[in-house]
């Protein structure tokens, strides 16, 4: 839902002149391009902060398990420039067991999106992002195994 759009978006971003930028690409464009995957990201981490936190206000037994991966997902979408709160999401499954899995695939399509944003992204940037794509895969094991 939320994460899919975030991704579609990670996808326009992410393809938008690569190949101008690797080779003979000015610096203002590399600094725009950048800006812009940098925000198409920080939109995703911020949407699934936000679906973390529908997640957690419908089923409040769950804060407990995942108030530290939502805290680790904010602090991801302010690396990249996202802003540090929103407002509340969309309601989330209405069974717990099926919010944990949705926000697992959440989680993977969001770490998907991180990866595939590599390839265009600048030395420092993409090491913030394996980063980040690494903590989301984890994350999104967690959920699926039910541990945390």
């Amino acid at each position: 839902m939320t994460g899919a759009a975030a991704a579609s978006l990670l996808t326009g971003c992410s393809s938008e002149e690569p190949e101008g930028r690797r080779t003979s690409g000015s610096a203002p464009d590399s600094a725009r391009t950048e800006a812009a995957l940098r925000r198409g990201l920080a939109a995703a981490s911020g949407a699934l902060r936000d679906q973390y936190d529908a997640v957690i206000a419908q089923h409040p037994s769950l804060a407990r398990k995942l108030t530290d991966m939502r805290e680790a997902v904010a602090e991801h979408a302010k690396a990249l420039g996202g802003s540090p709160a929103a407002p509340a999401a969309a309601a989330s499954a209405g069974d717990p067991g099926a919010a944990l899995k949705a926000l697992g695939a959440a989680e993977r399509r969001t770490s998907d999106a991180y990866t595939t944003a590599l390839a265009d992204a600048e030395p420092e940037l993409a090491r913030l992002l394996a980063s980040v794509a690494a903590a989301g895969a984890a994350h999104a094991y967690l959920l699926s195994k039910g541990d945390s």
